[in-house]
């Protein structure tokens, strides 16, 4: 058992406008555009680090509305749970983690997000009440034997 085998946990926000296009970050460490979002610290409970991270990469204050999808990083062993969001007070605006911010639709999504990236807020999207539950490697979706995917 010479690798760890633990998890870590990560939240994302994902807002959308009155026009139905979503919140989307470019992060400063890898230029990667993104729902807001990051790890939870140890001690954190989930709404508290949902609403932190958004913080911190938006400037934004949001409440979550309803869980869109569960996703794993199958290579790195990460668990995202995103949520789609309200916003309560704010305008999104560059942060210390966030070197640009902007309104994308659907199509921007696909375009300017990797594929594991952006079905999560291509779910989100959606408006469905049912959470998604997708594996990646960080890049592209992966197919489990049990799934069938219609992004």
């Amino acid at each position: 058992m010479g690798h760890d085998s633990r998890h870590s946990v990560s939240v994302a926000g994902v807002i959308l406008d009155e026009h139905g296009r979503a919140l989307l970050i470019q992060r400063r460490d890898n230029g990667h555009w993104e729902a807001p979002g990051g790890v939870l610290e140890r001690d954190e409970d989930i709404m508290a680090g949902l609403v932190r991270e958004v913080r911190e990469e938006t400037g934004l204050e949001v409440e979550a509305a309803v869980l869109t999808g569960v996703y794993k990083n199958m290579t790195r062993g990460i668990i995202a749970l995103v949520f789609r969001c309200r916003v309560v007070a704010g305008v999104p605006t560059v942060t210390e983690e966030a070197k640009a911010v902007m309104w994308a639709t659907a199509e921007d999504v696909r375009t300017l997000a990797t594929e594991a990236f952006a079905v999560r807020v291509l779910d989100a999207m959606q408006l469905s009440e049912i959470p998604e539950i997708r594996h990646h490697d960080g890049t592209n979706l992966l197919l489990m034997e049990h799934e069938v995917c219609d992004v």
